[in-house]
């Protein structure tokens, strides 16, 4: 049986959303459960800063090893043009 494509990119890195007191904000972390981390998040579990907040997925991308997943999440959360592109694809709620 071939492994799944989530098999053999066990890591991943993520960035979430959340608009909270008028202002969109995101996070970026890495994880080996996307899903299982974002109920984390959402459930006050989760990295302190993202705590009180309802949290999005609004990008997510796969990787074989720990370290390119760590390596990666390293990169976006300096590339501040990428997450700010993201933030203005999320059109803030009414």
């Amino acid at each position: 049986m071939a492994p799944s494509e989530t098999d053999r990119l066990g890591n991943f890195v993520y960035v979430l959303g959340s608009w909270h007191k008028g202002r969109f904000t995101t996070y970026v972390g890495w994880t080996n459960d996307v899903a299982r981390r974002l109920a984390q998040h959402n459930a006050g579990t989760g990295a302190r800063s993202t705590r009180g907040r309802s949290w999005v997925l609004l990008h997510s991308e796969g990787f074989a090893t720990r370290q390119e997943a760590m390596s990666r999440e390293w990169h976006l959360k300096r590339d501040r043009a990428f997450r700010k592109r993201l933030a203005l694809a999320v059109r803030a709620p009414t």
